[in-house]
């Protein structure tokens, strides 16, 4: 009887364990399709986020190019107002001798011209003046024989040197080129 028992037990336990795994297997590939379906969703969306930047790069990029024209644009639009200013002052100074109105307009333009310029002394000159004055004063103190051969060859050697030193100023400030 107790062999019955057992055995009657260890089958009905077999059984059960068996219906457990097919329980457990169908459960589980369900489980699988249901992340494999989550999977591609969040796939899907990153596509989406993707596709959203897309477009926005292009907007800026679009934008970016619509200044860029506007932008070339103004450039041409002010070059040709400096050819037609170019224009008009070669032609009224052409005419200066018909007219003595336009001949007062073309020197109207030259005046325009200069005063465009920048006012005051460069550095050149300024190098040059220091540098000429405190040469021949150098000079003048160095050479105990001959104090006004002295003065000359220091002044000029201090001019020299102030002109270099200045004209460097210049070109660093823009005022001269090369």
């Amino acid at each position: 009887m107790k062999n019955l028992f057992l055995t009657g037990a260890s089958i009905i336990l077999l059984l059960s364990s068996c219906n457990k795994d097919e329980k457990l297997q169908t459960a589980s590939l369900e489980q699988q399709k249901l992340d494999y379906q989550a999977r591609q969703i969040d796939i899907e969306k990153q596509k989406l986020a993707i596709e959203k930047e897309k477009i926005n790069f292009e907007r800026q990029k679009d934008s970016l190019n619509k200044v860029e024209e506007e932008k070339e644009q103004e450039r041409k639009a002010e070059a040709n107002r400096v050819a037609r200013k170019r224009t008009t002052r070669s032609s009224s100074s052409g005419s200066v001798a018909n007219n003595s109105s336009s001949a007062s307009s073309g020197s109207n333009t030259a005046a325009t011209t200069t005063t465009a310029q920048k006012k005051g002394w460069s550095s050149a000159a300024k190098g040059t003046v220091i540098g000429t004055v405190g040469g021949a004063a150098a000079g003048a103190i160095i050479s105990k024989k001959n104090p006004g051969l002295g003065a000359v060859i220091g002044g000029v050697a201090g001019g020299a040197t102030g002109y270099t030193i200045g004209r460097a100023e210049d070109r660093k400030s823009g005022r001269v080129q090369k």
